[in-house]
């Protein structure tokens, strides 16, 4: 006699199932069928293999946790395996009239596979104009007024749909993304070295750096000043916002000026008469940085050693502590490594998990633990790497030898494990120059491809999932 299960009973059972097995469940008979298509197994599913899904932010739309889990299986199949016409359609997009030195995507980075899905580009130009592409379609959606100059550096705001731009003599603009309409203007006192979006908990910031070496906290939308902060007085400076939005990371390249962190709520509500709270860190000469993306406020920093001769990364890990005097800031260093003496200076640099560093050297992309334990080298371009994009299932890079090389994440061994899997190819030689920029979301990638001739195109590679 076959023992018979209740329906809370298998629910219990299939809960241990994974998607292949709840699939061949479904198969027996009906009430098999009806447990197997329970809400709770399908999004349990979902956020064992998806950190994402635990996002507040996350929208379903009209679909099912298992045609959601299903649909983004297939998506990533299709990106990794990176057949041409079979799993992505490749478009080239021309509409500047000049360089483009920035792009970043403005639809919101998530997962829908309701007919709704979307992914959307903004670029700025030397031509003096921002633009908005639609990558799927491989239209240009609006552009704005020709600008008095250069448009070199811009930011978006995804949640908000918005889109901020500076220009070569530091004037600050937002524009809405759904119709390129201006909203709101600053003007800096000198060109900008660095845009940040910051979106705060207490409201979305816009952090900017001046040539002249100061830091500027402006609110989003209206770019209302909330402080000045002089930094490193004439040094043109770069900024890197901690994920979660409460540590600020100032430098300037190749100084004997040490690189400090600013605690972000000091910025927010500054005290009269009272500098913000911050912290030099002990090195000097730093080239690079970077946060961990799986960590609130660990910090990876590459600069020269006491001596000058050796490039070295250090990892730190910062904390607030509320004092008599309001707030220190305690910084503790959790490792520190010499690079090798081979390696070229890398020139790009990048985290993964809570140990893993990016570098790139030259056309070589190089796998580091934070302690220095080599992970991985690939050489597969044949011309040096000019931008490299980092995600939890995936690094592209992108070159002047006219492609880009995409790798995927395998996450089952002790440390994050990267496999090289194909190139995705430019235009014709004879008219372009290589890539100079790439960017991903969850459906699709772009690189800016520059043209012999002065100009630049986008090249967009979206991937699509079959639905039903």
């Amino acid at each position: 006699m076959e023992p018979q299960l209740g329906l809370h009973e298998l629910l219990h059972v299939f809960s241990f199932l994974e998607a292949r097995d709840l699939l061949c469940a479904a198969q027996v008979d009906k009430v098999w069928n009806e447990v197997s298509r329970t809400k709770e197994l399908w999004r349990q599913l979902c956020l064992r293999r998806w950190s994402s899904c635990k996002d507040s932010q996350m929208t379903l739309g009209t679909q099912t946790w298992k045609q959601y889990y299903l649909c983004r299986s297939e998506l990533e199949f299709r990106m990794e395996s990176g057949r041409p016409e079979k799993d992505f359609i490749c478009k080239a997009i021309a509409g500047h009239k000049g360089e483009i030195d920035e792009l970043a995507y403005i639809s919101t980075n998530e997962y829908r596979f309701d007919g709704q899905e979307k992914s959307v580009v903004c670029t700025v130009s030397s031509d003096g104009t921002v633009r908005a592409w639609d990558l799927q379609e491989g239209t240009e959606i609006w552009s704005s007024p020709l600008q008095p100059a250069a448009l070199v550096n811009l930011v978006t705001y995804p949640r908000l749909q918005l889109v901020v731009t500076v220009d070569e003599r530091g004037l600050i603009k937002v524009w809405e993304a759904e119709n390129g309409w201006e909203s709101a203007s600053f003007f800096l006192p000198t060109h900008s070295s660095a845009l940040e979006a910051c979106d705060h908990p207490e409201g979305p910031l816009l952090l900017a750096a001046s040539a002249d070496g100061a830091l500027y906290t402006l609110t989003i939308p209206r770019l209302q000043l909330m402080s000045r902060v002089s930094m490193f007085p004439n040094h043109p400076a770069s900024l890197l916002c901690s994920p979660d939005h409460q540590w600020v990371f100032a430098s300037t390249q190749n100084s004997d000026l040490g690189p400090k962190v600013f605690h972000m709520r000091s910025l927010l509500c500054p005290l009269e008469d009272e500098a913000p709270v911050s912290t030099a860190l002990p090195i000097w000469l730093t080239s690079r940085a970077c946060w961990a993306p799986n960590k609130a406020a660990r910090l990876m920093v590459m600069h020269r050693n006491d001596n000058g001769m050796q490039l070295v990364i250090t990892t730190y890990e910062l904390g607030a502590k509320k004092s008599r005097n309001g707030v220190d800031i305690l910084v503790q260093q959790i490792a520190s490594f010499i690079l090798p003496d081979t390696m070229m200076p890398p020139h790009l640099m990048k985290g993964h998990s809570s140990q893993v560093i990016l570098l790139v050297s030259g056309s070589e992309l190089v796998l580091f633990t934070i302690h220095g334990l080599q992970l991985a080298a690939f050489q597969d371009h044949q011309k040096p790497i000019t931008s490299m994009w980092v995600d939890q299932s995936r690094v592209i890079t992108s070159s002047f030898d006219l492609s880009l090389r995409v790798y995927m994440w395998n996450k089952d061994n002790k440390f994050p494990v990267l496999k090289s899997c194909y190139h995705l190819l430019g235009g014709s030689h004879r008219w372009a120059s290589g890539f100079t920029h790439v960017e991903s979301d969850s459906m699709s990638i772009v690189g800016v491809e520059a043209r012999s001739i002065g100009t630049s195109i986008l090249r967009s590679y979206y991937f699509q999932v079959q639905r039903g």
